[in-house]
């Protein structure tokens, strides 16, 4: 597989709820290819999904910013040529970037990159990247499942980055 652009970033975020009316963004990790990493912790007070409660809350350790510090540090990382977000199915992570950014204003390309899709178009099974399921999958591609946290948006985005290196071979 020959990607169309080098332009990529690997991306994952974590969120409230997986009702965009109602949930907001908590966490956003980005990976580009060459390994730099940005990872950010937003403050929220509002209400969140028991599961997140559960699986989500406790690996938020980090300091907290405002959505407009969030907004310009993510900018500053990017830059200005709005790279393709990929993203393991990436509609929630970009509809919760548009709350974040606003319609219009989002510091990716505008059509994201759906990396289960690119797995599945490459005869690898999607459902290998879900926490349940990855260690095999992750093993038989030479990556040390180990080295990553469930459900935590840096340590996804790291982890899509290196199975995307290895498909890309």
């Amino acid at each position: 597989m020959q990607p169309k652009s080098n332009n990529v970033v690997f991306v994952d975020t974590e969120f409230s709820d997986l009702d965009p009316y109602t949930g907001e963004i908590l966490s956003i990790g980005i990976v580009k290819p060459n390994g730099d990493e940005f990872y950010v912790e937003l403050e929220y007070d509002g209400d969140v999904h028991p599961w997140v409660t559960e699986n989500i809350l406790p690996s938020l350790t980090e300091e907290k910013v405002s959505r407009a510090e969030a907004q310009d540090l993510v900018r500053a990382f990017l830059g200005e040529e709005k790279p393709y977000m990929v993203a393991f199915v990436p509609q929630y992570d970009m509809i919760y970037m548009v709350k974040l950014f606003g319609v219009g204003n989002v510091p990716f390309h505008w059509m994201s990159i759906d990396f289960a899709s690119m797995m599945f178009g490459n005869n690898i099974d999607p459902e290998g990247m879900l926490a349940a399921n990855n260690d095999v999958m992750l093993k038989e591609m030479g990556i040390d499942p180990s080295q990553y946290r469930e459900h935590h948006a840096l340590d996804d985005a790291r982890m899509l980055r290196e199975v995307y290196l290895k498909m890309i071979k």
